[in-house]
């Protein structure tokens, strides 16, 4: 076990390490969901109730679009010089490499909503602390990246990988988006945690099912 442990982090640093020498996925992407949320912001006036429903979709588009991006780059750096070949060679279990790249692409992306999400509360006059919000984030970012650091590994093999990328990966992993959507409405109206259980259930289950999955058939992808 603590041998796994080792070699998930062993990966996990790897990508961490590379991130922060280049500052090219993080820095992008961070600049990407902000000017999202600035163009909203200006397409909407911040008082009025068309801004209080559209906020949610708001915060979301720019997660998820932001996270697309970030989702291109997980296996983009192991193209080169057939670094994933490399990494397959080496004693370790697929579904490690997994879990590696899995934390990573949770970090990074979590990286960017806690950065994003106090400007957005900001910019919309709302309560910067929000643990119920904090915890949606957590749950949706979950299910986004398991499900799709193992599209991202898929679509590595294909030629037009940035545009296969969001069309097969998106259509999955709406249940989850909808439903961070919803409860975040919810969280934003103050709303009773029993209003928005259904939906963090919800993003339980798909989070458990897209981690069980995605880590059962990752060496299938890898290796085809």
């Amino acid at each position: 076990m603590r041998g796994s442990l080792s070699k998930v982090l062993a990966i996990f640093w790897k990508d961490i390490l590379l991130e922060i020498r280049t500052k090219e996925s993080v820095t992008a992407i961070l600049v990407f969901a902000l000017l999202v949320l600035v163009i909203f912001n200006f397409a909407f006036e911040p008082e009025t109730a068309t801004m209080n429903l559209v906020a949610p979709g708001i915060l979301w588009v720019a997660f998820t679009f932001a996270g697309v991006l970030g989702l291109n780059r997980v296996f983009a750096i192991e193209r080169e010089n057939s670094r994933l070949a490399g990494l397959l060679l080496c004693p370790i279990d697929p579904m490690l490499i997994y879990w590696g790249k899995l934390l990573g692409s949770f970090t990074f992306m979590f990286a960017i909503e806690i950065i994003v999400t106090p400007i957005f509360l900001v910019l919309l006059n709302l309560p910067l602390f929000l643990p119920r919000l904090l915890l949606i984030i957590v749950l949706a970012t979950l299910g986004f990246t398991s499900v799709g650091t193992l599209f991202s590994a898929l679509a590595n093999n294909i030629r037009a990988r940035d545009i296969m990328l969001p069309i097969l990966f998106l259509p999955i992993v709406v249940p989850v988006i909808i439903a961070a959507v919803e409860a975040t409405a919810l969280v934003l109206q103050s709303s009773p945690w029993g209003d928005m259980m259904t939906w963090l259930q919800i993003m339980i289950a798909f989070d458990i099912i897209y981690l069980v999955v995605a880590t059962l058939v990752f060496q299938y992808v890898v290796e085809g």
